[in-house]
């Protein structure tokens, strides 16, 4: 190592599909398995770093689970002789390295040395895409398969869906709403954006199809979630547009605190569900967080 070599710590903001993976998290040892974690590691080895290169990302990820943009730290320690890289070329140079096609580099930036990914995050959200009147999951289009929850249902009671969500907002016990396996050390979250709203059709959807077919986002936002709350929180209110739940049982579900009930124990396909967004203080990619439709119906707790 050369004299006066430090560090830089680097912020990266990246996008995946998560079909081929087994989560966002590395996979170490011998496994077949593979983690998002596992290409980026191996791309920043290409970028001849004085000692190894380690993402810490902000947001674990299941199997299956996508991503529109989830973050990273990363510490990278060149020669003494060469300068950092300006975050422009280490964005560029990890999309050359990146040996995957459903991974991407979308932005990077120069963060103080006491940064971390996933502690400085002061909000969260997630999209979960729904399909109804789709008979069979094979009966989606090609293009939509593995990014939706196909649902037999030919529609949903969204109003329903929204009462029942409003009894989520806010900061509450969400043990009934976490899987097993969970490293937190508190359920206490507070939720503080839940919304379900139509889809604009999507553009893969043949126009024959189109009568039959309709898509839904269902979006949450907190600065952190439980275990597997998103997926459970859907199923439930799924429950609900189907008919199966009155919104004023979801309200009684969570002040169970029981994850084992009958309801809250089902978990939503992780093939629908998206992180689509981490957001830090100051930082970000301002551009990838479009504005929310006019049209949209919102509850939000009081902060």
């Amino acid at each position: 190592m050369g004299a006066g070599s430090v560090p830089a710590r680097y912020l990266v903001y990246f996008q995946y599909l998560g079909t081929d993976f087994n989560g966002v998290a590395a996979v170490r040892g011998v496994q077949r398995a593979v983690g998002v974690q596992n290409y980026l590691e191996e791309a920043a080895e290409r970028l001849n770093s004085v000692m190894p290169v380690k993402f810490t990302i902000s947001s674990r990820t299941d199997a299956g689970v996508h991503a529109l943009s989830n973050a990273a730290h990363l510490d990278i320690q060149r020669r003494s002789d060469l300068p950092p890289f300006s975050p422009e070329v280490l964005t560029e140079a990890l999309n050359t390295h990146l040996k995957h096609p459903a991974i991407r580099v979308l932005q990077a930036f120069r963060v103080p040395s006491h940064f971390h990914a996933r502690h400085a995050a002061i909000s969260r959200t997630y999209l979960y895409r729904l399909a109804t009147g789709c008979p069979r999951p094979d009966r989606l289009p090609v293009f939509e398969r593995n990014r939706c929850w196909a649902l037999q249902a030919h529609c949903l009671d969204v109003a329903a869906m929204q009462e029942a969500a409003q009894h989520l907002l806010g900061t509450h016990d969400f043990s009934a709403f976490q899987s097993a396996g969970s490293p937190a050390s508190s359920p206490v979250r507070t939720l503080r954006r839940a919304s379900v709203s139509p889809d604009p059709t999507s553009p893969f959807v043949l126009p024959e199809e189109s009568r039959q077919l309709q898509f839904w986002s269902m979006e949450f936002e907190s600065q952190s979630f439980l275990y597997k709350q998103v997926r459970r929180m859907t199923a439930v209110l799924v429950a609900v547009g189907l008919g199966a739940l009155m919104p004023a049982q979801v309200k009684a579900i969570l002040e169970s605190r029981d994850p084992l009930g009958k309801h809250q124990s089902r978990v939503a396909p992780a093939h629908g569900l998206f992180l689509k967004s981490v957001l830090y203080e100051g930082l970000g990619p301002t551009s990838m967080q479009p504005p929310r439709r006019p049209s949209e119906t919102q509850y939000r707790s009081h902060r």
